[in-house]
């Protein structure tokens, strides 16, 4: 029944001259962050008339309903495009793909008669081990044993000749039977690689999609048909290389893309561009509904109308996809987007390849310092102070290493860093930099806590100390608690007063800044008091 219907579908019609079939491949890729957009250009010749351009080869995985179809040369009418009941492609396959297969039939044909000839030396050792023992059994288990004494010396003498020559016979055979076996040791290696060149070509998935084009032209033409559609199984990854100059006070970044698709079907020479634009995410603003308020009988629960509730419900889903957590630079006129155009095609096999791309470097003067945090760090860190006036947005990735002074450091994430926008990197402990932070006041065993019905005081003291054999620009960083409450009263000093409040708009948080030289040290001392009514507890 299924072939009936395919020939049906395939069998042309009064309204149509002939069907074309056409070859296509992957012209152009531009990959996102997670997906892409595929295109295919297939020419084609036709004579006048009305045609069928008929494309069998797309991945079984394309998104039909979202191909859209462009023809050059000719009218385009129709598009009909089936995942399923689809025609066989002609057996195109990869001259390349092909000799690997041949080489590797051909070297397991040579191993298996070079094994049947290693097996049949080891039947020769078995049948003279055979005819050893069987000699070595007579007059053991009971037979006649002659009695006059030469005939004895004779029996004897031809039982130890003949066992004698079936050993030697059984050494032998396994002495070249062991050679037999060493000499294909090297038919094995040669086989094991080609098994390895093989895997490595990739086969591309058999089962595809099929599209069938509807064309018309008055007189005889040429053309082109473009096929573009999306798809998820694709996208790229920034990575970065981070390397600080401490002398020079300079910032290189090198940037680049890990690329990777799962299509089903290798990427052969494609124009390749990467955009930072994310289809998948939210490409519409947050419905904002109104907010119908009510008051009630405040003895027993409002019951809450069927209405309010079903108004409320979409808010849900609406505004459950956050909007990007950053802003896209400016990238050529658009003002979005960032897009990055690969000078050079490139190959990409389904699956299997991570192929890293270089995308150029980026420069920056940045300001050297050392950040301590002793509240959780016993060493201060290496910090870049900079301003991302590149003119491109550094994109967030998991992918950056860091190098300080040509010395690899480290492997950590990096946020999304606009143009203009300004930015601290990490690179890496100065063990030479040591923190103390100790609590004072060791009252009633509460570790420097006094406390009372509704009041708590705590006095710590901040030790920096430079055993490095250079001066450092320190930025401490500690922190106070802090109340939205009234009733709960919270007042802290410093020694000395810190440089910022606040920092970074966090409330609570002090930062330090001061040159600290070699072999010197400082002492911060920060307590704070907090107060609240009698009768409440503190949380």
């Amino acid at each position: 029944m299924r072939a009936l219907v395919l020939c049906l579908a395939l069998a042309p019609s009064a309204l149509w001259a002939d069907d074309i079939p056409l070859t296509s491949a992957v012209a152009a890729v531009t990959l996102y962050p997670d997906g892409a957009t595929i295109t295919r250009q297939v020419p084609f010749d036709m004579p006048a008339g009305r045609h069928r351009l008929i494309l069998a080869d797309l991945p079984q995985t394309t998104p039909l309903q979202a191909v859209r179809v462009e023809v050059a040369g000719a009218t385009l009418g129709s598009v009909t495009a089936r995942s399923d009941f689809v025609p066989p492609r002609s057996p195109l396959k990869d001259a390349v793909l092909e000799a690997a297969e041949a080489r590797v039939e051909e070297l397991e044909e040579q191993l298996r008669k070079g094994e049947a000839e290693v097996r049949a030396i080891r039947l020769e050792v078995t049948a003279a081990q055979a005819r050893a023992d069987f000699l070595g059994r007579i007059g053991a288990e009971g037979g006649p044993v002659p009695v006059d004494t030469q005939a004895l010396l004779d029996l004897s003498a031809m039982i130890k000749g003949t066992t004698l020559a079936a050993l030697r016979e059984a050494h032998e055979a396994e002495a070249r039977a062991a050679a037999a076996d060493r000499a294909l040791d090297d038919l094995r290696d040669d086989l094991k690689d080609a098994r390895q060149t093989l895997a490595a070509l990739v086969p591309e998935a058999e089962a595809r999609a099929y599209l069938a084009v509807a064309v018309s032209s008055e007189a005889a033409a040429s053309g082109q048909v473009t096929i573009t559609y999306p798809i998820a199984n694709a996208g790229w990854t920034p990575v970065y290389d981070l390397r600080l100059d401490r002398a020079a006070g300079a910032l290189t970044i090198e940037r680049g893309a890990f690329v990777a698709q799962e299509t089903g079907e290798n990427w052969d020479n494609v124009a390749l561009t990467l955009s930072t634009v994310r289809p998948s995410e939210q490409v519409a603003p947050s419905v904002v509904r109104p907010d119908l308020r009510r008051i009630g009988d405040p003895v027993e629960p409002f019951p809450r109308a069927r209405m309010a509730i079903a108004e409320d419900a979409p808010n849900v889903a609406v505004e459950a996809a956050p909007a990007p957590a950053f802003e896209m630079a400016k990238a050529e006129s658009d003002g979005i987007s960032v897009s990055y155009t690969y000078p050079t095609p490139v190959d990409i096999a389904s699956g299997a390849d991570r192929v890293r791309l270089a995308l150029g470097t980026l420069s920056a003067r940045a300001e050297v310092a050392a950040r301590a945090a002793p509240l959780w760090d016993a060493t201060a860190f290496v910090v870049a102070e900079f301003t991302n006036d590149t003119g491109e947005v550094i994109l967030p990735t998991g992918e950056a290493l860091y190098y300080l002074d040509g010395r690899y450091v480290g492997q950590q994430g990096i946020a999304a860093i606009p143009a203009g926008g300004e930015a601290e990197l990490a690179f890496g402990p100065v063990d030479g930099l040591r923190l103390t932070r100790t609590v004072l006041d060791r009252n009633e065993g509460d570790r420097g806590v006094i406390r009372k019905s509704n009041e708590r005081v705590e006095e710590v003291r901040i030790e920096v100390e430079n055993l490095t054999g250079e001066t450092w620009p320190m930025r401490v960083v500690d922190r106070v608690p802090y109340s939205e409450q009234e009733d709960l009263e919270i007042t802290w000093q410093a020694d000395p007063q810190p440089a910022e409040t606040d920092l970074d708009g966090q409330r609570g948080v002090l930062e330090w800044r001061f040159l600290l030289g070699a072999g010197e040290s400082r002492d911060i001392a920060l307590s704070h008091r907090m107060t609240w009514p009698e009768g409440k507890v503190l949380r």
